[in-house]
Formats: structure tokens, C-alpha cells, sequence
């Protein structure tokens, strides 16, 4: 049999590198198994090269997945201050348009956004540099967990590359995608499969795009970047510029248009922007689309029909499964669920029950 470890981790996003932290510092033997052979989770972010087309100089990140942390996340702003890296603030000053079927109108004072905070090189550097804290070969890229088997004396979880045991497992991805991909004996309790199975994946079903110009033109007039649209097919749009608009960029949600159905594509995109910016917008560098519907280890297929919200944080996931499978995502928290904060709330919880609960042989 393969040597005991303390504790598997499944999943290596902000929650899971989060509870394999604090499980490390109090002393115990982990592994962090992740499907992907990158960190990161849904803080995905591309290089922005200097010259705005994809150049190989990076300086600074482009965010495909998660962007922002407040004022009001004390975690996120502690780790970001102890780890040492470099963020700017949101860019939200100027005006913000709202688009509906009657057209493009100009909200003074941009009503629609509020400070927030940003990582300069991406927020996928957080999770570099929290999987940089760790010894080496705690994190193994590459190992989608197929199976977990609770035994008499311990848990055994098994990928495609090795079988591993340990004596407590934190699962640290998306509910409903654990019900979905991961084949437990015995089965989960039926009424943690049910609310397991039903609860959304934060942004799982969205698509996010940016959108690269050679400068903010936008801000030459007064404008923000901010939009709310009822006509789509981005419903909002955000500045993604880096500091002072060098790397200048807007992004945006595409929420589905139906179960299953194709995401957009950089024309439509592109047929919006000028609905909004008129003939003063230059030709973008790039767009980029990435739809999470499609990354099989994040969303469990037609993840557009979760829509139970209210499930976040739902008490069923204060209760390790059969006293030795603790949930860890930041769905499972009851503190700023769906943000980075809630994230590292619920790694954070995860490891200190683990750690306070002794293990049952």
C-alpha cells in the first residue's frame, strides 16, 4: 500500500492553496492534487506583453477569470501584503453608459462601480505565489482525482497518474463539479448529494471577454469604461487597463443565451463596442474569449441550469463526509461566497477543522 499522508487536497485555486497553507504550518504531511497542469483555478490570467499585441515582455496580467478583491476582504488584502505583491487600484473614474433598445446613453459620474482593487501581474500571481510557499512537491499539476474511497483507518484518492491515501481530504473545488466527476464510495449522504448537485459554480457559466486597444481612447473622453447593457451581447463592461492605461483594455460578461448554446464569438463583441463607442473607437489588438462553460475542470456539464444561490454556504458543508471529507470552495462558504475572500475563508475553515478535529484513527 502507498505510504499515509496527512491530508489530499483536491484542487489547487485559492481555497485549496489557502487550506494547504495553514495545514502545512500546523505541521502535517500534505499533497495537492490539481487537474490542470497549472495553479489557479478560476484566477486565470494571460501574459500582457508591452507592446499590447502579445509581446514576450510581460508587464502586467490580463484577468480571464477572477479580477477584483474590496476594501471589506480582510483576508485577500493581509495575503497580498505578505506576499509582496504589486496592485493598483480599479480605474473607475469618468462617466459609465448604459445601453438598452432606445440606445447609448452617458451616466455622470460613473453610478455604476465602486473602488476596487487589482493585482498588477494578474490575479492567477496569487496563486503562484501562495503554491510558492509551499514545499516542494506539496502541489502535483496534472492529477484529476477520479475517486474518493473512505476507509476504516483513512481515504483513499485515486487519478489517472497514482493512487494516494492520507487520513483526511479537503475538496476544494466546486460542489456540483465533486458530485459530478468524482466517484465516491460510499456514495455521498443523500442530502449532501442533493444540495451538492445543486449548487452553482460562481461564474461557471459565464463568458468572459477583453478586449486589447493600443490606448484607453475611451478615457480621452471622459469616460470610464463602465457600461450596463440590456441589449448584450456583454451585459457589463469594465476598464482592464493596467497602471496609468498602459496595456490598455476592456472586459466583459456574456451571460448564455440558452443552455448550450454557443458563446460569443469576437464579431459580436466587436459589433457592441461601436454600438457604444462610435466611429472614435480604433481597431482592439486582440479579444479574447474565454467561455468557463467549457473548462471541464471548473464546470460540470450544463452548468447553466444551477441557479440555487442561496445554497452558498449551506450548512450541509460544515460537516466533513463520513467524518474525513471536508469541503473547501468558495461556494461552500458562508463568508463572501463566490469572491477570492470566501475562497480563502472556506480553505481556512477546512484546514483548522482538520487540524482541530483529531483523526479518528
Amino acid at each position: 500500500m502507498p505510504e499515509t499522508l496527512d491530508v489530499i487536497v483536491v484542487g489547487a485555486g485559492a481555497a485549496g492553496l489557502a487550506a494547504a497553507q495553514a495545514l502545512v504550518e500546523g505541521g502535517l504531511e500534505v499533497r495537492v492534487l490539481e487537474a490542470r497542469e497549472r495553479v489557479g483555478g478560476r484566477l486565470l490570467s494571460a501574459p500582457a506583453g508591452a507592446e499590447g499585441t502579445g509581446g514576450t515582455e510581460a508587464t502586467g496580467g490580463i484577468d480571464l477569470g477572477a479580477t477584483w478583491f474590496w476594501g471589506n476582504e480582510p483576508r485577500v488584502q493581509a495575503l497580498i501584503h505578505e506576499l509582496g505583491l504589486e496592485v493598483h487600484p480599479q480605474h473607475i473614474a469618468g462617466d459609465a453608459l448604459y445601453q438598452d433598445l432606445r440606445g447609448v446613453h452617458r451616466l455622470a459620474g460613473n453610478p455604476i462601480e465602486g473602488p476596487a482593487g487589482r493585482l498588477t501581474a494578474g490575479m492567477q500571481a496569487l496563486a503562484a505565489a501562495m503554491a510558492g510557499t509551499l514545499p516542494a512537491g506539496t502541489v502535483l499539476l496534472g492529477h484529476p482525482v477520479s475517486s474518493i474511497r473512505v476507509l476504516e483507518d483513512g481515504v483513499e484518492v485515486e487519478s489517472p497518474e497514482q493512487t494516494l491515501r492520507a487520513r483526511m481530504v479537503v475538496l476544494a473545488i466546486p460542489p456540483a463539479l465533486a458530485a459530478a466527476r468524482i466517484r465516491f464510495s460510499p456514495p455521498l449522504p443523500e442530502a449532501t448529494a442533493r444540495v451538492a448537485s445543486a449548487t452553482p459554480v460562481w461564474m461557471g457559466a459565464m463568458t468572459k471577454v477583453v478586449v486589447r486597444f493600443q490606448r484607453a481612447f475611451w478615457r480621452d473622453h471622459g469616460l470610464a469604461g463602465a457600461v450596463m447593457s440590456h441589449v448584450g451581447p456583454m451585459r457589463e463592461i469594465h476598464d482592464m487597463s493596467g497602471v496609468g492605461g498602459i496595456l490598455a483594455a476592456l472586459f466583459g460578461f456574456v451571460p448564455p443565451s440558452a443552455i448550450g448554446a454557443p458563446t460569443v464569438g469576437p464579431d459580436q463583441v466587436l459589433q457592441q463596442l461601436a454600438a457604444l463607442f462610435g466611429p472614435t473607437m480604433p481597431d482592439p489588438t486582440e479579444v479574447l474569449v474565454q467561455d468557463w462553460r467549457a473548462e471541464v475542470h471548473t464546470s460540470p456539464a450544463h452548468v447553466e441550469r444551477l441557479q440555487a444561490y442561496d445554497l452558498f454556504g449551506h450548512p450541509v458543508y460544515l460537516a466533513p463526509v463520513a467524518g474525513r471529507v471536508h469541503w473547501a470552495s468558495t461556494e461552500t462558504s458562508q463568508e463572501a461566497p463566490g469572491h477570492i475572500e470566501g475562497a480563502l475563508a472556506a480553505g481556512a475553515r477546512a484546514a483548522g477543522a482538520v487540524l482541530a478535529g483529531g483523526w479518528g484513527g
